[in-house]
């Protein structure tokens, strides 16, 4: 059955939540003792409240508990708990402190959740101290057992990367993308003249608030234009068009052309995205149309969080937790055969995906270098931005982009530009605006598509766009096959043409011969010379019409 999450890239909150409370309640058994029966009845239904992931609700009501119970270590545990989960840090390790000084042994996990505070704070031996403590307490339960090896695992990383700093500069993107509220999952068109993100922003003093969540406001999905006398991005403004709902609307990634955005949806009222599924929206005239259910093979009936797209239009990425899997959310890969056609979904298996959650995908528009994140033993804390490559049909082994790109908050998703001088990547790091954030990463002295990191002279690319017309009637011609070979005459990229008879390409700079084929047409070829620029990204646009 599908799973009723509620936010993208938090794949994991609820579920680490409702392990660590089951291995609490037999405890409390032990630990709770109240006059008051209501207040015991309270502890019930503050409980069943956490298992749903209702933070807010279940604080309230411990809250209520604590005024009879103001030294009851696992009321106050709970309640620092709760505001962790609400991202209300200090407020959290007041209480979980205040906890232990009632009873240092009651509540072994308040270690644990303090030593994720101190790592979120950079305090790595503090965390280290606090990780040890919990697993050295007695009768501590497996799963929560190698959670905190983990999390050991992750300072050790921290420290590491911290003394070794990559050759970049990190910086916040300011007031025309981020607000004091969430904003992530930062998206560019390969031309970079397009920024599409998340927020939890209200777009109105009337906004609806996810009073079934965490109490903030529903996502909604915004885009800024490239502004070349700014020489960055400009004011963001709520998408255009049909795209966003009542509900959670989240962009998960949009096509190199930027024509299409991939959604995650989740709205308990639709039946199409109950649970978690990947929609898309088409541009109009400039206007985002209502999102459509992306189908199958890709979509099932378990939990599908999020979609790209390569930039020739033929492979899919997506996030699942379907059967066949190696734990939690995993990425799978599946080959668009034709228009109508789909290729079975394959696993990227077991050297990209682990028992930890994976996510947050972007492929780069060389077309083989995959960016992705994971919470697992090899980041430096939380969600990091990993790297793989496409190398003689598998893909090498992940490694971690490293600091300052990722910290020890929680990243999401990273997307770069096609001349592969900037980066863009979310973060929940210190010094924001609030909550995640959204940081561009200058990459002029450091080349993150190479394996050693060093410049070569243009490792970024060019773009080859245009449209194919009906050299009668006017119109685009759909699903035209356009393919382009190198000098030795070898098939170098192909794709076809969208329902507007526009095609994309992202590739190197060179000599090219272009062949444009549809049934019933004449067939086209042009040799193409597409140059490239150490300056910025060239672009050259190629309109053809076909006669019969």
């Amino acid at each position: 059955m599908k799973k009723f999450l509620l936010l993208f890239l938090t794949i994991s909150l609820v579920s680490t939540a409702q392990t660590e409370l089951e291995t609490k309640d037999k405890k409390d058994k032990k630990t709770n003792v109240f006059t008051d029966a209501g207040d015991a009845a309270k502890m019930v239904v503050a409980k069943q409240k956490m298992y749903g992931g209702d933070f807010v609700s279940a604080l309230n009501t411990y809250r209520e508990v604590e005024k009879n119970n103001p030294k009851d270590p696992s009321v106050l545990h709970y309640i620092g708990f709760c505001y962790y989960n609400l991202k209300q840090i200090d407020k959290a390790k007041e209480y979980l402190l205040k906890s232990l000084e009632a009873n240092a042994t009651a509540k072994p996990e308040n270690h644990l959740v303090l030593g994720k505070i101190y790592q979120l704070e950079s305090n790595f031996d503090k965390a280290i101290e606090e990780f040890t403590a919990f697993t050295s307490a007695p009768s501590q339960n497996k799963e929560s057992s190698e959670d905190a090896g983990t999390l050991l695992q992750q300072c050790q990383n921290a420290k590491a990367m911290l003394a070794a700093p990559l050759d970049v500069v990190v910086t916040n993107l300011g007031d025309n993308i981020n607000s004091k509220f969430d904003d992530k999952n930062p998206c560019i068109t390969a031309d970079g003249s397009k920024l599409v993100f998340t927020t939890r922003r209200p777009e109105s003093t009337s906004a609806a608030v996810d009073v079934e969540g965490d109490g903030t406001y529903f996502e909604d999905i915004y885009i800024s234009n490239y502004d070349s006398t700014l020489k960055g991005f400009g004011k963001a403004a709520e998408a255009p068009g049909s795209i966003n709902t009542k509900a959670h609307d989240a962009v998960t990634s949009i096509s190199a052309d930027g024509k299409q955005i991939f959604i995650y949806k989740n709205d308990i009222n639709d039946k199409n995205s109950r649970g978690g599924d990947v929609f898309v929206s088409k541009v109009n005239n400039g206007k985002w149309r209502t999102p459509e259910p992306i189908g199958k093979p890709i979509a099932s009936s378990y939990w599908e969080g999020g979609a790209c797209v390569s930039p020739d239009g033929k492979k899919y990425f997506f996030t699942s937790e379907r059967t066949g899997g190696f734990g939690g959310s995993d990425i799978w890969m599946v080959q668009r055969l034709n228009k109508k056609e789909w290729g079975k979904p394959e696993n990227l298996g077991s050297e990209i995906n682990t028992i930890y959650d994976e996510a947050g995908m972007f492929l780069a528009p060389d077309g083989k270098t995959l960016f992705f994140c994971s919470n697992g033993p090899g980041s430096m804390g939380s969600y990091d931005v990993f790297k793989t490559v496409l190398e003689g049909g598998k893909w090498s082994k992940p490694t971690n982009v490293g600091y300052p790109i990722n910290s020890p908050a929680k990243e999401g998703q990273l997307t770069i530009s096609a001349d592969a001088k900037f980066a863009y990547v979310s973060s929940e790091r210190a010094g924001g605006l609030g909550g995640n954030d959204i940081y561009k990463i200058d990459l002029k002295d450091y080349a993150i598509l190479e394996k050693d990191g060093k410049k070569i002279k243009s490792n970024g690319l060019s773009i080859l766009k245009g449209t194919v017309r009906d050299g009668y009637e006017g119109y685009g011609l759909p699903d035209v096959e356009i393919v382009l070979s190198d000098a030795s005459g070898a098939q170098f990229s192909s794709t076809t043409t969208n329902e507007n008879g526009e095609y994309f390409f992202t590739l190197k700079g060179g000599n090219y011969k272009l062949s444009i084929k549809k049934k019933g047409f004449k067939e086209i070829t042009e040799d193409i010379v597409l140059k490239t620029s150490d300056k910025e990204t060239v672009s050259l646009e190629k309109g053809y019409l076909l006669k019969k």
